[in-house]
């Protein structure tokens, strides 16, 4: 049966090139997630600074434990935002353990201009690696600098650390492995930003010490602190936390968004090789009637799906490695992985994802299969002959269920923090919407049928009255159709508009939040005391510094989850800021409090006057009351604390920026002081809010593509099936043809049922579109509209009639100029 199934390929090419193309596209788009993920999976980060280290002891994670309503207990770990600290006491606990060589600590030190950690020299002659040139640092102004950073010793050299510029000589040129600035001790410990706290602990040990013993006794000194042990190639991660950053974000988007492929190509494919069979009924029917048994016509759908599939997983393979290497360099462009981080060459995606596509098409096939080589030869014929029949109450219930289930999910996803588990949450809320439209398409064909009967024959004359017959008769044979049209439409019309609303929501609420007309700020950062010297400027009426951080919280629906918070300086805070407090008054914010956006507030669970347990960026937990509740979330954080807060447990600067309220003679004197920072700026709110809606277009680039390449992939299905349905009716329309029917009246019959199948498809993909992203959009945003661009309704609305119309009304136009006689006895 596989050669027949080769050389029926090569008769039928229309169903053939359909399946392939879908098949293939989902081959390239699974292999370029599936290298991301697998670069993620396979990194080992060599270990640097701490290369001769046995055991690092450091507090990168947070874990908690959640009770779910089933009695169960989950564990949620998430990374600390600023890193995590130690009690310098761990130290020396460490040291005095038996086994325990040698401990120290250290605390790393950012430096804001040039970029680079700075580190004690301590951490350096721990690792014993020697000076490349020049001396150790023996005074306060003097350091040992990486070779990367391209200075000598003898040289000058200026930093910015806490936001002071500071100058040192360079006493020795170092190779550390990575950009990085060795201090004296002593200076190293002043510049600290959390001081009798240290950033990591390295450890080693006794000649004849045994590891494992030694490394648990060192996990029970750390436990109570919440640091962990790293051992062998797991103290890498300790160093290199932009790596471990970009590894975490290269699986979780490689999964997430490759599982939501997997699931469109099962539809697409199902769909695709379901109504290639279906339309090859008579030629099935045939082949049983002349003693083909049912087994060889399943192998024989089998061998052809599986032909299809290789070949398509043989162009797909190569074409996902170069799709992967084109979005690793624009990842590394746009500053979301390091430029060094190693890309894998999919020696694990590539035949995961070729695996995945035979499976897929195999199964489609012996599900598309079963019903012709189930019944008797005579059966298939009849029923080859007419449309088959209607579909039973199993398909209407489930169908009900997933329309139930969207329904339901919505709130679900809709509770989920963050703007990438809510676009997730859109993305299955949608696909269930999708499931259910397939599996009621019949019921919603027939019905838009009989209402559309009276109407197009008005409209088209001859061509309408055949057109809605035809829609009658066709009413389970146009439900892919009608599935994938919908599926374009509610992917563009709602997840793509997410990121919009999402932006535009942000921007809005920035530009009306900011009171000041000023903004200060300073590529390095700005110093502790900077807010309190714009105050006593001439003209300052307020002046409020604002550190951007994170803290870690509970949520009913996440565990516990990192949410963006901003650390302000409660000096004057109402002059500058208008968070649109919705309870409790910002005027009581103090070091011990807290404000909720009412996002948050809602998630945790927390009113004004509760108190609110949570997790400060380094790991610390704090118990703080909350005093207001604001409605501004998504333009300023979730969480608005106070500086004094925060202080200890923040790395790098104590501000970010510097809002400032004052009168128009106060420029001279705000100027004068921004140029005595390194890199001070003077900026108006105007240009404050443009900067932040270039940073969010950025960050919100590698969502777009994702988002760009699921509707791609939608309108390919739909293109190509729609090819598919008209390229099969060439034996009905020579038929109408033969007994009558002019060219022109076929041809309004088709514009006709086109027009009635996309206006249906179009009407329920909206409203799918419109149901999803209402209930996204409406719970992290609070618009109870969401805003949808007239130009990008255009787009979609006109995209998806540009293509019904193009894919259905071409094909039947070539298949017209044949004469009806060469096509009366075919039936593709």
């Amino acid at each position: 049966m596989t050669r027949l199934a080769v050389r029926l390929l090569r008769h039928r090419g229309g169903p053939a090139v359909a399946t392939l193309l879908a098949l293939l596209a989902g081959v390239t788009i699974l292999v370029a997630m599936g290298t991301l993920v697998e670069s993620g999976l396979r990194w080992r980060p060599e270990p640097r600074l701490w290369a001769t280290a046995d055991l690092v002891v450091a507090h990168r994670t947070l874990s908690q434990q959640t009770r779910e309503f089933g009695g169960d207990t989950t564990t949620s770990t998430v990374a600390l935002p600023e890193g995590g600290t130690v009690d310098a006491a761990l130290v020396d606990r460490v040291r005095r353990l038996p086994g325990v060589a040698d401990a120290t600590g250290d605390d790393r030190v950012p430096i804001g201009v040039p970029p680079a950690d700075g580190h004690g020299w301590a951490t350096y002659a721990f690792a014993g690696r020697p000076v490349s040139t020049g001396v150790a640092p023996r005074a306060d102004d003097e350091v040992a600098v990486d070779v990367r950073l391209g200075v000598s010793p003898g040289d000058r050299i200026d930093l910015v650390v806490g936001g002071v510029a500071r100058s040192y000589r360079v006493s020795a040129a170092v190779d550390t492995g990575t950009d990085a600035v060795l201090f004296t001790d002593a200076q190293a410990a002043r510049l600290s930003a959390h001081p009798g706290r240290v950033d990591t602990v390295g450890v080693r040990l006794a000649p004849d010490a045994d590891r494992d013993a030694v490394a648990d006794a060192v996990r029970r000194v750390a436990a109570p602190t919440g640091a962990t042990v790293h051992v062998d190639a797991d103290r890498g991660t300790v160093e290199q936390p932009a790596e471990l950053a970009a590894q975490g974000l290269l699986v979780s988007v490689g999964a997430a968004f490759g599982g939501y492929v997997v699931l469109l190509i099962v539809s697409v494919v199902a769909g695709t090789i379901g109504l290639s069979v279906r339309h090859r009924r008579r030629d099935l029917a045939l082949l049983r009637a002349i003693a083909a048994t049912p087994g060889q016509v399943r192998r024989m759908l089998l061998a052809e799906a599986a032909l299809l599939a290789l070949v398509a997983a043989a162009l797909g393979g190569p074409a996902g490695l170069l799709a992967a290497r084109w979005v690793q360099g624009e990842l590394v462009d746009r500053g979301f992985v390091p430029a060094g981080f190693p890309m894998t060459g999919g020696l694990l995606a590539v035949p995961a994802a070729a695996g995945t596509a035979v499976l897929v098409a195999v199964l489609a096939a012996l599900v598309a299969g079963r019903r012709v080589t189930a019944i008797k030869p005579v059966e298939a014929l009849g029923e080859s002959a007419v449309e088959s029949r209607p579909p039973g109450r199993v398909r209407l219930v489930a169908g009900g269920l997933s329309l139930a289930g969207a329904v339901s999910s919505g709130a679900v996803a809709a509770g989920g923090t963050g703007s990438t588990g809510a676009l997730a949450g859109a993305v299955g809320m949608l696909y269930l919407f999708v499931v259910a439209v397939g599996l009621l398409a019949p019921w919603i064909n027939g019905y838009v049928a009989r209402l559309l009967t009276p109407a197009l024959p008005r409209l088209w004359g001859v061509g309408g009255y055949l057109a809605a017959a035809n829609l009658r008769a066709t009413a389970r044979g146009t439900a892919t159709v009608l599935t994938f049209l919908v599926l374009a439409v509610g992917l563009g019309g709602s997840v793509w508009f997410f990121q919009t609303n999402l932006e535009r929501q942000t921007l809005a609420q920035s530009g009306a939040g900011t009171l000041a007309g000023r903004v200060l700020t300073a590529p390095g950062g700005l110093p502790a005391d900077a807010a309190g010297q714009v105050r006593a400027l001439p003209g300052v009426r307020a002046a409020t510094g604002v550190r951007r951080t994170q803290v870690v919280v509970r949520s009913s629906l996440d565990g516990i989850t990192p949410v963006p918070a901003q650390a302000v300086d409660p000096v004057g805070l109402t002059d500058t800021m208008d968070l649109d407090v919705r309870d409790g008054d910002l005027a009581d914010l103090a070091v011990g409090t807290v404000a909720l956006s009412t996002t948050q507030a809602s998630a945790s669970g927390w009113r004004v006057g509760d108190r609110a347990d949570l997790w400060l960026g380094d790991g610390s937990p704090v118990t703080l009351r909350v005093v207001a509740v604001y409605g501004r979330g998504l333009g300023f954080g979730d969480v608005t604390l106070a500086t004094g807060t925060v202080a200890g447990h923040t790395a790098g600067a104590t501000a970010d920026e510097i809002l400032v309220r004052a009168d128009p003679d106060a420029d001279a004197p705000l100027a004068a002081w921004a140029a005595g920072q390194p890199g001070g700026q003077v900026r108006d709110a105007a240009t404050r809010t443009r900067l932040i809606g270039t940073d969010l277009a950025l960050g919100a680039w590698l969502n777009r593509l994702l988002i760009g390449v699921l509707v791609g992939y939608a309108a390919l299905a739909a293109a190509t099936t729609m090819v598919l349905a008209a390229l099969a009716r060439r034996r009905e329309l020579a038929l109408l043809r033969l007994v009558g029917v002019t060219r022109r009246q076929i041809r309004r019959m088709v514009l006709a049922e086109q027009i009635g199948l996309l206006g249906s498809a179009v009407l329920i993909g909206a409203t799918v579109a419109a149901l999803t992203l209402g209930a996204i959009v409406a719970a992290l945003t609070g618009s109870p509209v969401p805003y949808v661009p007239p130009l990008g309704a255009v787009v979609v609305l006109g995209g998806v009639a540009l293509l019904s119309l193009a894919t259905t009304v071409w094909p039947v136009r070539r298949l017209l100029r044949v004469p009806p006689v060469d096509h009366v006895g075919l039936r593709e």
